[in-house]
């Protein structure tokens, strides 16, 4: 597996990439007397989630492919400022995953914030996306912050968004 910087070429494969799951635990958020905590929570049936098209991501685009065909994407940009990668979307195709393409697209995207000054991974996920959470802690990210408003008027309205980051 390649791990390169999409061409104009790939951006029709990346956009058509099948990015939805199922699961059948989300994360509840529950507040303490101290701040929060997330409970796994089983859900039947399980939840499965499709996210809407996104044709064009914003930022750069890193692609796992093999051969001509992307299997999966990082996408990220880097704010100065903040010295900070934000991380915007991973997605890898569904016959792919559990092989570590994921891994290595948000390594290669954490090499690439490194490269330009970051000292900081940051993404957001939802709440009922507990196994991008799961993949995410296992990526030595730590659950740093969450809004409750994040998807208000979205197809996402009621989930929670939840902020993970990681030192570079």
């Amino acid at each position: 597996m390649e791990l390169r910087t999409a061409k104009a070429a790939d951006l029709d494969q990346v956009a058509a990439l099948e990015d939805s799951f199922t699961t059948d635990t989300v994360l509840e958020v529950v507040a303490t007397p101290d701040g929060f905590t997330l409970r796994p929570t089983k859900v039947d049936p399980p939840l499965r989630k499709v996210f809407p098209p996104d044709d064009d991501p914003d930022g750069t685009v890193f692609v796992a492919a093999d051969g001509p065909r992307v299997r999966g994407f990082v996408t990220v940009d880097v704010e100065d400022w903040r010295r900070r990668l934000v991380i915007r979307q991973v997605t890898v195709a569904p016959g792919h995953r559990g092989r570590g393409i994921g891994r290595a697209l948000v390594e290669h995207a954490c090499a690439h914030g490194r490269e330009h000054g970051a000292l900081t991974a940051w993404l957001e996920t939802s709440s009922v996306n507990a196994p991008a959470v799961h993949a995410y802690r296992r990526l030595g990210f730590a659950l740093c912050g969450l809004d409750t408003t994040f998807y208000r008027g979205t197809p996402a309205d009621g989930e929670v968004a939840l902020f993970f980051a990681r030192d570079l």
